[in-house]
């Protein structure tokens, strides 16, 4: 016991299942993932400036032209180049979401910091509000809203904003009353450690994992969720090289062009997918029950 109490360090207790998870090799299904991910958040920020043709440009002469060597995926209505335009059209579909996602996970992780601290009548002052929010879908939230701000892409993102960030803060609230009710932070405030050192230093830290999953698998569904409300005409307008406008400006030649909507809808679909999959990877490894399943499951 005196030996004990003369080396400290003999009572640490080593997070094993954390280093083990961390330390676990990434497989090639999660690099291609990951790679997939970090190609198309490049593309979407250099996109515009290495498209081949202006994606702008009105060409009456070359409209409704088949994929070819020069128009790798066709020309639309006017004569635009549909490639250029998908390019182009990468950072207000894709930043966009990010944007979004990474607003309203920052906006809920704050609130529900602020819920789960200040005391049962703001607490539940906070999780009605967000029930009331998270009662309707988050799609016709941002339709109200967006049509309400004016039919633009920056209206489109600032609805999404205001629609997302209750799932965000319920979610983060449960973790951070989770977390504060363990043993360590329980110990830290016996010690006095004062009340912003002990959400910073050590509540927050060990809560967001699931934020981080959430805000990862969501940039694929908001990125529908903007192109959906380009379509109808509450999100970017014409002429927007966003996806969900092109999709709509191309859908009255679905029959004899079909590639006008095809192209960027595919890129909806890929792109969705791929932060999909991204967010099921990156689950699976912050989750160490799960990682450690799939670390011993055939591959």
């Amino acid at each position: 016991m005196t030996d004990l109490l003369q080396r400290p360090e003999r009572l640490r207790i080593r997070p094993r299942v954390r280093r083990r998870t961390a330390r676990r090799r990434m497989t090639w299904s999660e690099l291609a993932t990951y790679g997939a991910v970090l190609v198309l958040l490049v593309l979407a920020v250099v996109g515009p400036w290495i498209a081949p043709h202006d994606p702008y440009l009105v060409d009456q002469r070359n409209t409704l032209l088949a994929p070819s060597g020069e128009h790798w995926l066709g020309t639309d209505g006017t004569g635009r180049d549909l490639f250029s335009r998908l390019l182009a059209g990468a950072r207000p579909s894709i930043i966009g979401a990010v944007v979004t996602v990474l607003a309203a996970a920052t906006i809920g992780v704050v609130v529900a910091a602020i819920a789960a601290t200040a005391g049962r009548v703001v607490d539940g002052i906070v999780m009605r509000i967000c029930e009331v929010v998270l009662s309707l879908p988050v799609m016709m939230t941002g339709l109200g809203l967006a049509v309400a701000l004016g039919p633009s892409q920056k209206s489109a993102v600032i609805a999404l904003i205001l629609a997302s960030w209750p799932s965000f803060a319920r979610l983060a609230r449960s973790e951070i009353r989770r977390v504060m009710v363990s043993p360590h932070v329980e110990a830290a405030q016996v010690l006095g450690v004062s009340r912003w050192r002990l959400l910073t230093k050590h509540v927050l830290p060990n809560s967001l994992d699931t934020v981080y999953v959430k805000a990862a698998m969501d940039v694929g569904g908001v990125i529908v969720i903007i192109s959906s409300l380009s379509f109808i005409g509450a999100g970017a307008q014409a002429p927007s090289a966003e996806w969900g406008a092109m999709v709509e400006s191309g859908s009255r030649f679905l029959n004899n062009a079909w590639w006008v909507t095809g192209a960027p809808g595919l890129a909806i679909l890929v792109t969705s997918a791929a932060f999909s999959l991204a967010g099921d990877a990156l689950r699976a490894r912050l989750d160490p029950m799960l990682s450690s399943s799939l670390g011993e499951a055939p591959r």
